[in-house]
């Protein structure tokens, strides 16, 4: 099947799912991290764990928000905390893990599930980089990186593995321009691309390095799932739509899906039973086994990547927090 095919396929003919919530399995003890988990599909995966008494911290920007989700869920037995975090800005990704660290020892599952679409092209990164890119991409390697001593030393004290689920997207397939590490940055190469082509390529980005945990850390009890929830309306991700240009009609007529259903896969990959041996999988809607984009399987542009944000990372780490540099 060929990739446009499959970004069809994936965003308008999808059976019906077969897996439920009420297949999640008890959740006591297992401590969780969800990103963006205060709207869209990020606030009903979060409101599941807690069905399911997890301890689940609540990744995101906005404080107000994340506590209205949890006087929304108060009833439910989990305990659910706000952790501090806009994974556009480095210095608050070092902050929120700090703050993490400081109150456990053990993490279970990190599901990395906020993002952004295109934001506007002036708009970048405190650290320089393109907004789209650092918040979906950047932000969430950097926070499983400083969480990965704690992901692996949780799983050597448990029989059961760790998981890092990627919340990705059918956008991966419909990538105009080759992979590009400097389109990233504030160069000409970025200001080739439109915002849609920079939106895709965060997607695909998310499965490379997804895909590249999987084959650096499967053997030492980690399981790394990428995956796409569907095409979900009422997520928060449309408000930098403007106007009615084609690709904001066509964005709109593709938001087919309720956000319960959207929370399906995340949930599925985070706590099914048999996803403990789907390391380095891609699922598609409803929490079935899919096909990424062809490239994204190339083990050296997911090397690549990984290496490029890994020393972008360890020079953000060698500079000062107090003020911000263009890396």
């Amino acid at each position: 099947m060929s990739d446009i095919l499959s970004f069809f396929e994936e965003a308008l003919f999808i059976p019906a799912p077969t897996w439920s919530v009420d297949k999640m399995p008890d959740m006591t003890g297992k401590v969780v991290i969800v990103t963006g988990g205060s709207a869209g599909i990020g606030k009903l995966t979060v409101k599941a764990l807690l069905e399911k008494n997890a301890t689940v911290y609540l990744a995101a920007r906005n404080e107000k928000n994340s506590l209205n989700v949890f006087k929304e869920y108060a009833s439910l037995p989990g305990k659910g905390t706000f952790l501090s975090l806009d994974l556009s800005d480095l210095r608050s990704v070092k902050a929120a893990v700090q703050e993490f660290l400081s109150k456990e020892t053990k993490l279970h599952v990190l599901i990395n599930n906020g993002g952004v679409m295109m934001t506007p092209k002036d708009e970048l990164s405190p650290q320089g980089y393109d907004l789209q890119f650092a918040t979906n991409v950047l932000g969430h390697f950097y926070l499983t990186k400083l969480l990965l001593p704690t992901l692996l030393s949780t799983s050597q004290q448990s029989t059961e593995k760790v998981r890092v689920i990627s919340v990705g997207s059918c956008a991966q397939y419909i990538m105009k321009y080759k992979f590009d590490l400097g389109s990233f940055k504030d160069t000409p190469k970025r200001e080739e691309q439109s915002l849609m082509d920079l939106y895709c390529q965060s997607k695909f980005s998310n499965i490379l390095v997804a895909n590249e945990l999987a084959r650096r850390y499967g053997e030492k009890g980690l399981v790394s799932i990428s995956l796409n929830p569907g095409n979900i309306k009422n997520t928060g991700l449309n408000h930098h739509l403007e106007g009615m240009s084609l690709t904001s009609l066509s964005f709109w007529m593709l938001q087919l899906y309720e956000p319960e259903l959207g929370a399906l896969t995340p949930l599925y990959a985070a706590t099914s039973p048999e996803c403990e041996n789907m390391n380095g999988t891609y699922l598609k809607p409803w929490c079935r086994k899919g096909r990424m984009r062809s490239s994204a399987s190339d083990p050296k542009a997911a090397a690549e990547l990984w290496n490029w944000m890994e020393k972008e990372v360890n020079r953000f780490e060698s500079s000062s927090f107090s003020e911000d540099h263009n890396l």
